[in-house]
């Protein structure tokens, strides 16, 4: 099921398809997929485009994609393809009303806010967690004194917890910047359409709602034209990449038999 290729006279040579298919890559949307479609399911619901019977529907055979354990990714075009054409081999004409009101470029954008916010939390999480291990062993260690070193020359004493307590303050404006991207990821763009917007009467508010969307995007050009917010995230992850490479190293070094200041268990 395609929504593009209806004006080619000829079938699409088959090395193409497989060229033009991302499945294998945006299968990990799936989850976010079938959350955006329930939402907007709801949406058309709660402006009469389809009815509660229909709604039903659609969100039980949603919900039964969902659990679907597959043995190998199907070969379609794109994980949006695939909920569609399941959709629709379950419950029929009534699958195809899923995306009134809706073009890819928006639902794909949408899925990928879903997915990314997703990722953000549960690196915040993980940070989190490292930074309160550090500040543990920072009290544990608070009076044990260790030379501090410039240039790989001994420099002037330090604590071992001030040591520690650098990188805590490293990971905790990581964490920071992290939280602060989540404002310019945490925006609807469903409802933008292909890039005008829809005629449909949908209620964007009550969509971003269902979704835990603070906000929804104000022009619908930028909405599905433009990815910063991927590019940003990008950026704040080679930082604290930056960092946990530069504490990996510093145990490293700290380990080692010439400065043997720690000592790792097996």
């Amino acid at each position: 099921m395609k929504l593009w290729g209806g004006r080619f006279k000829e079938k699409i040579a088959e090395d193409m398809e497989i060229f033009n298919s991302s499945i294998n890559v945006d299968i990990r949307l799936l989850p976010y997929d079938i959350e955006a479609s329930l939402a907007h399911a709801k949406g058309l619901k709660k402006a009469k485009i389809i009815t509660d019977e229909e709604f039903e529907q659609i969100e039980r055979a949603l919900r039964e994609i969902k659990e679907e354990k597959f043995e190998e990714i199907p070969m379609v075009e794109d994980v949006h393809t695939l909920v569609e054409q399941m959709l629709v081999e379950k419950i029929g004409d009534v699958g195809k009303k899923i995306h009134t009101a809706r073009s890819r470029n928006d639902q794909i954008a949408t899925d990928e806010r879903l997915y990314l916010r997703n990722e953000i939390l549960k690196i915040i999480d993980l940070l989190g967690q490292l930074n309160a291990v550090l500040l543990e062993l920072s009290k544990k260690h608070k009076n044990k004194i260790m030379p501090g070193y410039t240039h790989m020359q001994r420099a002037q004493p330090i604590t071992f917890s001030h040591h520690l307590l650098a990188y805590m303050e490293m990971f905790k404006r990581d964490i920071e910047r992290l939280k602060d991207s989540l404002k310019r990821v945490n925006v609807l763009v469903l409802g933008s359409g292909a890039l005008a917007g829809t005629s449909y009467d949908i209620d964007r508010m009550y969509v971003a709602s269902l979704l835990d969307f603070k906000e929804v995007s104000l022009n619908s050009i930028d909405g599905v034209s433009d990815r910063d917010f991927i590019i940003e995230f990008l950026s704040l992850a080679s930082l604290i990449i930056l960092h946990l490479s530069k504490f990996s190293e510093d145990v490293v070094l700290l380990c080692t038999q010439a400065l043997n200041l720690v000592e790792l268990s097996d």
